[in-house]
């Protein structure tokens, strides 16, 4: 039966792309291919305190939020990922996420270690729920959000945009 129907629908497609002049047109609907997980592995430079390079792509590490470098904290955040990270091969499982001009990845020291978390537990980065979920949450110290201020206003909405602060 399904041959029968195939025939008749390209002899019927023939006949009108002879009638029309054009070349007949076969529409196959093929099974999306699985997305698989990509990886970059490398040495990083560090950008901020929830930002890195590897290989020439920005990465913004997830689901945490460290101060800015003009922030309160900014620079000493840099710094611990800076320390963190110096000379190891560090690895990023990106996501289909964009923020800004960066890509978001989960990001793992070679022993395994998640670096958000280790920024969170070092007090120099804050959970982001609305981005983790929560996972981090408990590794914050119980001041955390108050050294950390401005990143918890950011989260919260309650920072002003920067031309009212310098204005």
């Amino acid at each position: 039966m399904f041959r029968m129907l195939f025939r008749l629908l390209l002899r019927e497609t023939k006949r009108r792309s002879r009638d029309s002049g054009r070349p007949p047109v076969v529409v196959v609907h093929l099974k999306p291919e699985p997305v698989s997980e990509r990886i970059l592995r490398g040495q990083c430079w560090v950008v901020d305190g929830d930002t890195i390079v590897i290989d020439g792509t920005h990465i913004r590490i997830a689901g945490i939020d460290a101060p800015e470098l003009d922030h309160p904290w900014g620079k000493k955040s840099k710094w611990t990922l800076v320390q963190m990270c110096k000379g190891q091969v560090v690895t990023a499982r990106l996501r289909p996420d964009l923020s800004y001009d960066r890509v978001v990845a989960e990001c793992f020291l070679p022993d395994g270690r998640d670096i958000a978390a280790e920024l969170v537990r070092a007090g120099m980065a804050l959970d982001w729920p609305k981005f983790s979920g929560g996972r981090y949450r408990h590794l914050e110290a119980p001041d955390a959000r108050k050294r950390l201020w401005r990143a918890d206003a950011r989260q919260r909405g309650k920072l002003p945009p920067k031309s009212e602060i310098n204005g």
